[in-house]
């Protein structure tokens, strides 16, 4: 227990983790279809901003600005000979605010997927895609990060090579998968299938989960299904705020702060112990979640229906892993094959 985050998990029942990066980066100006990892370079205080933004609302726990921060995304602006350099950015400028907190925050270094496919069906190989999360991770322990967390995964390839990376890095880390295709990752897992799947690895991560996907009710229905598969290791729910819907122009997500406040609950409840946003989450939406987690005592394991009832309907009716679910998965399968 000597990485930063073992240490708060082993003192608290619950971290809060931050909210989104990209929907906070748009509202301060960043424009479509440019480099979010660039401003740790060219807009330093704009980061610095993101990320007390997160603490000054409560999180124990904020994620650098550096998701694309591998090879082959920044190649698709001519920046993937910085990948160093900006993730090195990116941890810095974290851990100035961090360290200037007054209380323990981690500082967890985002890596999220590469953007390929593996092999047959794409380019990517294992030691090509451990080469580039290695690149990236060996910048963000160079800038302070407490923890890697890789994040977006949904295909256990990938999952596995960053598994791998941080342990060429000597690094603890994290990681989640996104479960928006009727309760499974774009290419086929399920939650019990992840659960399983990180006990296999040499270096398990510190905690695992879900993150980002549909809506807060999908993501609940994800984390039972962690439980259920009797997992021990502390689970992560960094879900949505809401659903994603088209307003003058500008993607809006509809998530209240009174509906994430529900949300975090209910995922404590659940048995979630480190407790986020993804994408739509703002500052706003965090001071009601740490509210609330302070203030409504524990309860019982809330069912599918009463998160629904609390959160929305499901996006699906099937969360993946029961026997319905296998002649539509096994469809999907051929088609992609």
């Amino acid at each position: 227990m000597s990485d930063a985050l073992s240490r708060l998990l082993a003192a608290r029942d619950w971290l809060m983790a931050d909210g989104a990066t990209g929907t906070n980066l748009f509202n301060m100006g960043l424009a479509s279809g440019e480099a979010p990892e660039l401003w740790n370079a060219d807009q330093p205080e704009k980061i610095r901003a993101l990320y007390r933004s997160a603490v000054d609302a409560g999180s124990d726990i904020f994620l650098t600005n550096s998701f694309g921060g591998n090879a082959s995304r920044l190649k698709l602006h001519s920046a993937q000979t910085r990948v160093h350099e900006l993730n090195r950015r990116a941890a810095a400028l974290g851990r100035e605010v961090a360290d200037a907190a007054g209380r323990p925050v981690v500082v967890a270094g985002s890596i999220g997927p590469t953007g390929d496919i593996f092999a047959p069906m794409g380019t990517l190989t294992h030691p090509l895609a451990v080469e580039m999360f290695h690149e990236q991770a060996e910048g963000l322990k160079a800038g302070g990060a407490d923890v890697l967390w890789v994040e977006t995964i949904s295909a256990p390839e990938e999952f596995k090579a960053a598994a791998e990376a941080a342990l060429l890095a000597n690094m603890p880390w994290c990681g989640t998968m996104s479960f928006d295709t009727a309760g499974r990752t774009m290419m086929g897992v399920t939650s019990a299938q992840l659960a399983a799947l990180v006990e296999k690895l040499p270096n398990p991560p510190i905690a695992f989960g879900a993150n980002c996907g549909v809506g807060a009710s999908d993501l609940m229905r994800t984390i039972l299904g962690f439980v259920a598969a009797g997992s021990e290791r502390p689970i992560i729910a960094k879900g949505n705020a809401g659903i994603p819907k088209y307003h003058d122009g500008h993607i809006h997500y509809d998530g209240t702060p009174a509906l994430m406040a529900e949300y975090a609950v209910l995922a404590r409840d659940a048995g979630a112990r480190i407790i986020g946003g993804c994408c739509g989450t703002m500052p706003e939406h965090l001071k009601a979640m740490r509210a609330a987690l302070e203030t409504r005592p524990r309860g019982p394991r809330p069912t599918v229906e009463e998160i629904a009832a609390h959160l929305g309907g499901f996006s699906s009716a099937s969360d993946g892993t029961g026997d319905d679910d296998g002649p539509t998965r096994e469809r999907r399968g051929r088609r992609r094959g």
